[in-house]
């Protein structure tokens, strides 16, 4: 397509486009395969490291939580830019084997400064998924972005299903298990790149020019364009928010109901099964009816109502069908703003630097994952009180902390509002440019 075609063939060859092709499939699976390997940890990392190997203090466990998360929130840009300049394929295929390396390291520690080494390295190397997007990018026009970025979703909410299933089963075999079995599927998973997928970028996009400026200076450079500033923001927030829950989830549903990981499983099951059918096929003709600014504020209504609401259920009031429809918003508005906002992201970024926009969004999504938990931890000790009441979880610590997500949710909500009024007003039409 030309920049001297009419603006009505240009929008023609938009609806003609064939939008699951061969690359696009096979990024699919990878990132899939990716997900699933990362989520099988999820249910295994504390009971390995406070094991008897290791004994790690839950201050430890959340140092050990939080340093991946601040590696990827350093290094995704860097690795967005790197894929910029040398292509998405040889990036995606280096971060593989990154991580399959950092899960080698973890399963066969002897020792806990080994586990914290494998889980940096898995961090530097993390930044595929800003990779993955940027390669939809590169294969996608503006009007289908949406979609892709939506099928990103879906392969995170079948990885968030599938992966702490298959994690729980490994560790019946040990608790090193299911590390060993993600870092075998992770190189395959590399291997399987190298042969199998094309590269993405453009020829002669990559040779982008060498700049004096350090990566960390770029970075925060990235964020003077005031439009993917306030979609960075935003993210930001729903990350941070969602976070909260997610830590505080678990606590909530053994305090209120009694309920063991096993039913939690079921439960998380729901929220990814809601996520797939939402951001595999749902979202994208949302978005093309109405809009991805539109989208965000519904999705930042949704959580911050349901964040708000779901402290107030319980056994005497609303029971288990009540939870359901309240993790149901969790799950549906977290599955329209989040790649809604990706979208917004990438829109807001010029064809040679995609990569390291999704990378900036990708560092700040993996600081606020830093930040949630740590938000949660304070929030859910009680600081006062009587002596064995110190430390333990009960109504008002649960409360208070679902009600902290709900406002920083709602501040998504306000900011969310704004980007939407400044381009209606400006004139400027994203979700169709």
């Amino acid at each position: 397509m030309t920049p001297d075609k009419p603006a009505t063939d240009q929008a023609a060859a938009a609806d003609n486009e064939k939008f699951f092709t061969k690359p696009i499939a096979i990024i699919f699976v990878t990132i899939l395969i990716d997900l699933i390997g990362f989520g099988i940890v999820i249910p295994v990392l504390p009971y390995y490291v406070e094991g008897t190997a290791f004994q790690a203090t839950p201050f430890e466990l959340g140092l050990l939580v939080a340093s991946f998360s601040i590696m990827q929130f350093i290094f995704s840009p860097v690795f967005g830019s790197l894929s910029d300049r040398y292509g998405r394929r040889p990036i995606l295929f280096l971060s593989l084997l990154g991580t399959s390396a950092g899960f080698f390291l973890v399963g066969f520690a002897t020792t806990l400064w080994m586990v914290f080494a494998g889980r940096i390295l898995d961090g530097i190397t993390g930044g595929n998924i800003s990779t993955a997007q940027a390669y939809i990018a590169d294969l996608t026009s503006r009007k289908n972005r949406a979609k892709g970025m939506g099928l990103i979703g879906a392969a995170f909410g079948i990885g968030f299903v599938l992966g702490p299933a298959i994690g729980g089963i490994l560790s019946k075999f040990g608790n090193h298990v299911p590390f060993l079995f993600a870092a075998v599927l992770a190189l395959m998973n590399a291997a399987a790149l190298f042969f199998f997928l094309p590269e993405s970028l453009k020829k002669g996009a990559a040779n982008v020019p060498r700049r004096s400026i350090n990566r960390f200076a770029e970075l925060f450079n990235s964020l003077t364009e005031s439009r993917f500033r306030t979609v960075t923001i935003i993210n930001f927030f729903v990350v941070t928010g969602f976070s909260i829950m997610t830590t505080a989830f678990a606590l909530y549903t053994l305090n209120r109901f009694g309920y063991d990981a096993a039913q939690n499983g079921y439960l998380f099951a729901y929220i990814g099964v809601l996520a797939v059918l939402m951001q595999g096929g749902i979202f994208g003709r949302l978005a093309d009816r109405f809009g991805e600014s539109r989208l965000v504020v519904a999705g930042c209504l949704l959580l911050a109502a349901s964040l708000f609401a779901v402290p107030y259920v319980g056994p005497h009031f609303g029971g288990l069908p009540g939870l359901l429809i309240g993790i149901a918003f969790f799950s549906i508005g977290n599955s329209m703003a989040s790649p809604a906002l990706s979208s917004l992201a990438s829109k807001n970024a010029s064809e040679s630097e995609q990569g390291k926009a999704l990378g900036v969004m990708q560092s700040g999504a993996s600081l606020a994952r830093a930040v949630g938990p740590l938000i949660a931890g304070v929030l859910l000790n009680n600081m006062f009180g009587k002596a064995n009441a110190i430390s333990k979880i009960d109504d008002l610590s649960l409360q208070r902390t679902f009600w902290t997500a709900a406002a920083i949710m709602a501040a998504a909500l306000f900011v969310s509002i704004y980007y939407a009024r400044t381009v209606r007003l400006k004139g400027v039409v994203e979700e169709y440019s």
